[in-house]
């Protein structure tokens, strides 16, 4: 399946792996590369030094394409930003803000710089300021999140930009590729589903949290104070929900979730750690491998977009 974006970033399959804090280290970014899709590191708050050390690991462990995803929040953004040059990546996307400081720098270098948009006028934004593509992120999506569904940002995206648009959120088989490739985007970025790849080095407590869900197994906390994540309920999200309808400063609330996303990815507390997952949790029920998570969504997409033409 051929598209400008396949084209753009040398990759066999539209299937881009999220740059998920904790989760996107070089195993799996390393696996979903070498089985056709575009792996990425998850820069989240580490070191330059450390985001460098992940990107030689994978380049020991496959020669396709991957990149890295830069959080512009992170302290350690501007080295970070400084390492990918440095060690030769060829794809960055961008989350938490606006990466036009570092755009410069990242395009003399030729690196691909695809953006994470939930709105019209930040991809808008984006094309002006030299990306490459972007990713058109639904509120459906694990972590921090915006307002639009992906059915609705991703077509009034697709239809403001020039650049090629690539659908994230509630996607986690070959309907939703199917389903993203009509509204007009011409890849996807999948997350939740590769949360509980073989090859992810997350926490066997988390990947069955997961796979044990159930459709209205997510919720949205922080909403009142601007900073909405969506993650599976727990002890810490009925606290904090609790917390926060008593209506409790953000920084009152802030202790609650201090390292509690590395709580359950490495220590595997699904209780008070912050299990971040997509609304479409409630439909994966196994652990594969990246390759198998590829090209059984790849095989069904195909079939769909094939009858549907």
């Amino acid at each position: 399946m051929n598209t400008r974006i396949t084209e753009l970033l040398g990759i066999e399959h539209p299937i881009i792996q999220g740059g998920m804090a904790w989760v996107a280290e070089y195993h799996l970014a390393a696996a979903v590369s070498a089985a056709g899709g575009l792996g990425l590191i998850g820069g989240a708050n580490a070191p330059g030094e450390v985001v460098r050390d992940y990107i030689r690991k994978v380049k020991e462990r496959t020669d396709k394409p991957f990149g890295v995803n830069v959080m512009l929040m992170s302290p350690h953004a501007d080295d970070v930003a400084k390492v990918v040059v440095e060690e030769g990546v060829k794809v960055v996307t961008t989350g938490a803000g606006n990466p036009g400081k570092y755009m410069d720098m990242w395009k003399a270098a030729g690196i691909k710089v695809i953006p994470v948009v939930a709105s019209v006028a930040l991809a808008r934004m984006m094309e002006k300021a030299g990306a490459d593509a972007v990713v058109a992120e639904g509120t459906e999506s694990g972590g921090h999140i915006g307002e639009a569904t992906t059915m609705t940002l991703v077509p009034q995206v697709v239809d403001a930009v020039n650049i090629p648009v690539i659908a994230a959120g509630g996607i986690a088989d070959g309907r939703g590729v199917a389903a993203a490739f009509m509204l007009g985007a011409e890849a996807v970025q999948i997350g939740t589903r590769f949360v509980v790849a073989k090859e992810s080095i997350v926490h066997e407590n988390y990947k069955q949290r997961i796979i044990k869900a159930k459709d209205i197994d997510s919720v949205v906390t922080g909403r009142s104070h601007g900073h909405p994540v969506r993650c599976l309920r727990n002890q810490m999200t009925r606290e904090y929900t609790k917390l926060e309808q008593e209506g409790k400063t953000f920084e009152e609330l802030e202790y609650l979730t201090l390292g509690a996303l590395r709580n359950a990815v490495v220590e595997g507390d699904v209780a008070h750690g912050t299990v971040m997952a997509g609304q479409i949790a409630g439909m994966i029920d196994k652990e594969q491998s990246c390759k198998e998570i590829i090209d059984e969504m790849m095989a069904q997409a195909e079939a769909l977009l094939k009858g549907a033409r």
